[in-house]
């Protein structure tokens, strides 16, 4: 298709980092092979960037990479202007960045309630206790509440977390985010196995998290009308490496990512 290169993408240089997360030519490499190769962004903060790419881009592997789940071969990951490469995800979750993933992460025995008391506590400290309900403090009673109500779900409280639809499971996992007082929060496909009619009410939500509230995310998302609609720039990946990192308009006109997507819809 095109020959791959090492070399910064177009707009993106190797300076000192500015945005409230930034990566610095980070790579990760299996052997000889780059699943992630020098890749150098900045989410400034109340931000919404998008990474997108053909299937086996290393859009999850280079989310991996950021939360910490690996350890790069090379490059730097910043978080709040702190160098967070060699930290764990804890530790990193701690400074203020939260995960969700393509699977389903909440814990299905408990009721809604109790899986976000639990991500409360975890935040502050506090022991976790499931059974009976954890913890006794009114403030976290209180901020389970509010983040719950955040999402929609305050009705949902006492449900089964296990018995919930797909796309309520989704707004879990995001209300297990808010109770974590996440500075950045990385979105690893939340529309992954979403029904078409619960999409609209779940892009709302993001929606509102992000422009109300001027949250900094970092999501990756095949669905590229949501990209289009969440999306203040858009990071495209291929071969483990940034092609372009610019607004959408000017990515989709791009003909080195179309080239990318020969194969695929767009």
């Amino acid at each position: 298709m095109f020959p791959r290169s090492n070399a910064p993408a177009a707009g993106v240089v190797d300076a000192p980092a500015t945005g409230l997360l930034s990566t610095r030519r980070l790579t990760w490499k299996i052997g000889e092979v780059a699943i992630v190769d020098h890749v150098s962004i900045d989410l400034a903060e109340g931000e919404f960037l998008a990474v997108i790419g053909p299937n086996g881009a290393g859009k999850t592997s280079l989310f991996n990479l950021i939360s910490g789940l690996r350890k790069p071969t090379d490059g730097s990951v910043t978080l709040a202007g702190q160098d967070v490469t060699r930290l764990a995800p804890h530790r990193r979750a701690r400074r203020g960045l939260g995960r969700t993933f393509q699977s389903s992460s909440v814990f299905g025995s408990l009721t809604v309630e109790q899986n976000v008391r639990l991500a409360v506590q975890a935040r502050r400290g506090g022991s976790i206790r499931p059974f009976p309900l954890p913890g006794s403090d009114k403030d976290i009673a209180e901020r389970a509440a509010r983040v719950l109500w955040r999402v929609g779900l305050d009705h949902r409280a006492r449900t089964m977390a296990g018995t919930l639809a797909h796309g309520e499971k989704r707004k879990l996992e995001i209300a297990l985010l808010l109770a974590g007082e996440p500075k950045v929060l990385l979105l690893d496909e939340p529309m992954a196995g979403v029904s078409a009619e619960d999409v609209p009410g779940l892009v709302a939500l993001i929606k509102t998290l992000t422009r109300d509230e001027r949250r900094s995310v970092l999501m990756v998302e095949h669905h590229m009308d949501v990209v289009l609609d969440l999306a203040d720039r858009v990071a495209v990946m291929h071969h483990g490496a940034l092609l372009i990192c610019d607004t959408p308009e000017v990515v989709m006109a791009d003909r080195t990512v179309q080239e990318a997507y020969l194969g695929e819809k767009l």
